[in-house]
């Protein structure tokens, strides 16, 4: 997996070609801890001086950012992420974007400043000669809206996996989302029907992570603003609907070096790997209790971790069996790659790829070495057969997982002490609420027996 190159631009440049395009408006972009997409939007107007100084934001109204007494922060743009929002293309509403980075009152690097996480982790594989790739696939589902345009849970269709629909509303979605994203050069890598009603999956091509992280939160905006062009209302909740697939987000990953050369395959290895590549997975393996509070990161993440719906809950690797945490597909020399399959849309990927590249570097540090293969169908498997094989469960829970989470090292190493007191804070109160809160179901099946 050799990622493309990105172009470098120039402020010089980035102001012709505001000029020439007719731009308008430009978002300065970043990203709550939650993974949230939050923007400030100044006119074309005042883009010269927003490239130099940054434009102010009150970091105190920002979830998971700061309190009141030091709210003064700066969105400092990073240049060669400039982009024209192709769905903006008429008349005066045209729009660019800057992907941007945070700054406190001092002008140092925000520690609160979820990019800041995935991109010091980033470094850490560069010091050791290597470049961390992903490609996510990326899954949501499409609903109908009501009168007042809020999504009710109907799903745009009944299509099944792979289904050629008819060219209906949501056909159209998924071809213009295709359409506009190419034409950002994000490198759209194909798109289909997935297994349940009004289900789609978007592909993108591998690249580094830092640059695929800056796309999936501008492919999370896009997706459901051209949506709502055409009257759908477009979530990247995990499970909307009970008793179909819920919306993973499949990860390939994989180590280069700087030139390009895929450290993960091994002609001459076990299963055509290579021993980077087997403690990498290894790590994968060993952190997956403690990472999953990040990777599946909603109370309602765990309704899609359960058995029958294609979706891991057993902690193992395999090379073609789907019903393992790890799989690793049949591509060798530069398309050797591990993918990591709880991970889902609805969280922050700058976090969820920190913490996939930490439990992996911290598997090559230690020459961990990952168990035997499991080929065999977990999700059939009696509890007595799992023991057996000493396959542990992911969490079943958010609370479980915050348990995980909270007792690990390695995670509170890779977030920063903020951003990890923070996220624990936020969503325990997520869970707090949600383990508290009486259910329709609860009432429909209690009240009138007990």
């Amino acid at each position: 997996m050799t990622p493309a190159k990105n172009s470098n631009e120039t402020k010089e440049d980035i102001l012709a070609k505001v000029k020439q395009e007719g731009v308008h408006f430009i978002e300065m972009q970043f990203s709550d801890i939650l993974g949230m997409v939050k923007s400030v939007t100044i006119p074309m107007t005042k883009l010269e001086r927003a490239m130099e100084e940054g434009v102010f934001i009150d970091g105190s109204s920002i979830l998971g950012y700061a309190t009141i007494e030091e709210s003064d922060m700066r969105a400092n743009p990073i240049l060669e992420s400039f982009q024209i929002y192709p769905w903006t293309s008429n008349g005066s509403m045209k729009t660019a974007r800057f992907m941007c980075t945070i700054s406190d009152h001092s002008g140092n690097r925000f520690k609160g400043d979820p990019r800041w996480v995935l991109e010091k982790m980033i470094e850490k594989a560069k010091d050791k000669g290597y470049i961390f790739n992903v490609g996510p696939e990326f899954e949501f589902f499409l609903f109908n809206m009501d009168e007042k345009g809020k999504p009710i849970p109907e799903p745009s269709d009944n299509g099944g996996y792979f289904d050629l629909m008819p060219l209906d509303t949501g056909e159209m979605v998924r071809k213009d989302i295709m359409l506009n994203f190419d034409a950002m050069h994000f490198d759209m890598e194909a798109s289909h029907h997935e297994v349940a009603p009004g289900q789609l999956e978007v592909d993108l091509r591998y690249q580094n992570a830092l640059t695929m992280a800056d796309r999936m939160m501008t492919l999370k905006l896009g997706v459901k603003t051209i949506a709502a062009q055409y009257g759908l209302y477009a979530t990247f909740m995990p499970k909307p609907m009970f008793g179909v697939n819920g919306s993973g987000m499949h990860v390939h990953q994989s180590l280069s070096t700087v030139d390009g050369t895929n450290v993960f395959d091994d002609p001459d290895g076990k299963f055509g790997l290579s021993d980077i590549s087997m403690k990498f997975l290894a790590g994968l393996l060993v952190h997956a209790q403690d990472n999953c509070a990040i990777l599946a990161s909603h109370v309602n993440s765990y309704k899609r971790l359960v058995p029958g719906y294609e979706a891991p809950c057993y902690i193992s690797w395999a090379n073609m069996n789907r019903s393992a945490l790890i799989r690793v597909p049949a591509g060798r020399g530069s398309r050797a790659r591990v993918e990591l399959r709880n991970p889902d849309p609805a969280g922050n990927p700058y976090l969820q790829f920190a913490v996939m590249l930490a439990s992996g570097l911290d598997g090559m540090n230690k020459d961990l070495s990952p168990p035997k293969p499991v080929e065999k169908d977990i999700y059939h498997m009696s509890k007595e057969e799992r023991k057996k094989l000493k396959i542990e469960s992911l969490p079943e829970s958010l609370g479980d997982a915050l348990k995980k989470f909270s007792q690990s090292k390695l995670m509170k190493d890779t977030l920063g002490e903020h951003i990890f007191n923070h996220y624990v804070h936020i969503k325990s109160k997520e869970w707090d609420s949600y383990r508290t809160w009486v259910t329709d179901w609860e009432r429909d099946n209690f009240l009138n027996v007990l």
